[in-house]
């Protein structure tokens, strides 16, 4: 199926993976809505778009606020008539040792990457239920798949999300809804999250690993145009991701 004049919904979008992959559907034709906290950086990506010919809105969000993804919803609805696509890529990764007990860190990452995925599908999930079809994407980690010290909280909320969209597949297949799911575990992608570790040790291994292996954002948002392009009947529900050189 063509992304062309589908309408997709990007959260996180004002950075990194969600910067790359509205710039990319929009070459591609398709009408993107962008949403995040940083309103300066939507309207410069907005504008970006618009001056290579493509269609863009944004919309100040706080993916945290069920009523701010409601009305985020509204607003694409409002402006091109309709949701095709949802990728839910807001998050944060302060990773830290659980013995530093950075709490408030804790429940931010809870925030965020739980209840910032569980309240875009909330707000989604209605209109996708009525039209019987749409496409729900959301960035995960390889801390979803695999453990390591210092991301324990990270690593949670991760595994949190692989599992509610496996779920969230197969009560859509029962249902017979056709909403697609995919699920994106990337590994050393340089993006702004290592700016959001606060513990000194963590970050400075976390910023050399990343040095070593890192890759552009962009070959994220190539995964994801791959995910909406596929034929309606077909659901590729997960894809691990990472630097060839960089052994995991």
């Amino acid at each position: 199926m063509s992304i062309k004049d589908k309408v997709i919904i990007i959260t996180g979008a004002s950075s990194g993976i969600g910067e790359a992959t509205a710039k990319l559907l929009a070459e591609k034709g398709a009408k993107v809505v962008l949403a995040a906290r940083r309103e300066e950086n939507l309207k410069r990506i907005t504008e970006e778009i618009k001056k290579n010919t493509g269609e863009a809105v944004y919309q100040v969000t706080d993916v945290t606020i069920p009523e701010e993804n409601e009305r985020l919803v509204s607003f694409a609805k409002q402006t091109y008539g309709k949701v095709d696509v949802i990728f839910l890529n807001a998050g944060i990764m302060p990773n830290s040792p659980l013995s530093a007990l950075k709490v408030n860190e804790w429940n931010q990452m809870i925030d965020i990457n739980i209840k910032g995925v569980l309240n875009g599908i909330a707000a989604v999930l209605p209109s996708f239920i009525e039209q019987k079809s749409g496409h729900v994407i959301t960035t995960s980690s390889v801390a979803g798949l695999k453990a390591y010290p210092g991301g324990a909280v990270y690593g949670a909320t991760k595994w949190a999300v692989r599992d509610f969209m496996e779920v969230l597949r197969m009560e859509s297949a029962q249902e017979g809804t056709n909403i697609r799911t995919a699920t994106i575990y990337p590994a050393a992608i340089n993006t702004e999250l290592l700016t959001t570790i606060t513990d000194k040790e963590t970050s400075e291994g976390m910023t050399g690993l990343y040095k070593q292996y890192g890759i552009t954002p962009d070959r994220i948002a190539s995964i994801v145009a791959y995910a909406i392009d596929q034929p309606e009947d077909v659901n590729v529900n997960e894809f691990t991701v990472g630097p060839t050189t960089q052994p995991w």
